[in-house]
């Protein structure tokens, strides 16, 4: 196993929005910070190594559940340097409300949130800003949210990137209502398989958007969009190695207590990242997520405490 002694530069594009966590019992809720990215990047920051710089790349409000949105990211020793202010929009929110089994339904207010003006600028999209970065993360539902111009801008600005040995990190999280249409979406998902370089997809949002029949059709696509490494997340089978040059799938502990899996893919990605970045281990990194996804699904919301917080003896899984 080798280790990266040199420090990595790593961005993750996505949105910041206000989470409210409802009880559906008092009508009551709690509020937190979340987004798919933004969870990725604190799980990804937690399990790194503090060399590495991971920044989050967005734009929020200049109100106070912006300045709160800034100061939540970082307190996680994130960067905020191209965390940017729009002063006319404000961040998008949403609620969740989860069932007895874990599982969650969400309600969006997102569509005029300034995170749809990232990248944005009246000569055009600039991408300069994530210049000399290593790597870059960023999902379905960063593509979602980025008007049509932005997406080829982005796509474009890859294409150069990964000539010059960036690596492309990419996870095909799905919200049907953030699409035109399911043609756009599996239009603009296949762009981005095609030009990744760590794949971190979930079976459920693949067989969504192309209507694949079973996991060996979503690998068989994969593979043809250029996919060649990463993990496919399979809810409670555990994930699936994504390897063209040979691996041995394993069998993974399942979760005993499920309290809520709101950031179950999100926690996977973060520290899988984090464990193959640093050692350059598929193996090593598909458990280093499977078991911070475990950790994270004992708890309610996206972000768990603090893994120092977190007792070593949790018992939520089956061995």
């Amino acid at each position: 196993m080798s280790v990266n002694e040199k420090p990595l530069k790593i961005a993750c594009i996505g949105e910041a929005m206000i989470e409210m966590i409802v009880n559906p019992e008092t009508f009551t809720a709690n509020l937190d910070v979340a987004g798919d990215v933004l969870n990725v990047s604190i799980y990804l920051r937690r399990n790194l190594d503090a060399k590495h710089t991971v920044s989050f790349f967005s734009t929020v409000g200049t109100d106070t559940m912006s300045d709160h949105i800034v100061e939540r990211v970082q307190s996680e020793g994130i960067s905020t340097q191209n965390l940017q202010r729009h002063p006319h929009k404000v961040p998008g929110i949403y609620s969740i409300q989860t069932a007895v089994d874990g599982e969650r339904s969400f309600c969006y207010w997102r569509n005029d949130s300034a995170a749809r003006t990232m990248f944005s600028t009246p000569q055009g999209p600039d991408f300069s800003s994530l210049n000399g970065y290593d790597v870059v993360f960023f999902s379905a539902i960063t593509l979602a949210i980025l008007p049509q111009p932005v997406r080829d801008g982005l796509f474009d600005w890859i294409s150069g990137f990964r000539t010059r040995g960036g690596r492309i990190a990419f996870d095909s999280n799905f919200r049907p209502s953030l699409w035109e249409n399911i043609e756009t979406t599996q239009t603009e998902v296949t762009r981005a398989w095609s030009v990744t370089d760590i794949a971190l997809p979930s079976i459920d949002d693949e067989m969504g958007i192309f209507l694949d029949i079973d996991e060996e059709a979503v690998l068989e696509r994969l593979r043809a969009s250029g996919v060649r490494l990463g993990a496919l997340k399979r809810g409670a089978k555990g994930p699936l190695a994504i390897s063209f040059q040979g691996m041995d799938q394993i069998d993974y502990p399942v979760a005993r207590h499920v309290v809520d899996t709101t950031a179950a893919g999100d926690s996977f990605d973060g520290a899988f990242l984090a464990s193959y970045l640093t050692h350059n281990d598929h193996g090593a990194a598909m458990k280093a997520g499977h078991e911070c996804s475990l950790k994270v699904i004992g708890y309610r919301g996206a972000i768990i405490p603090r893994i120092d917080e977190v007792t070593d003896t949790f018992d939520g899984i089956v061995r």
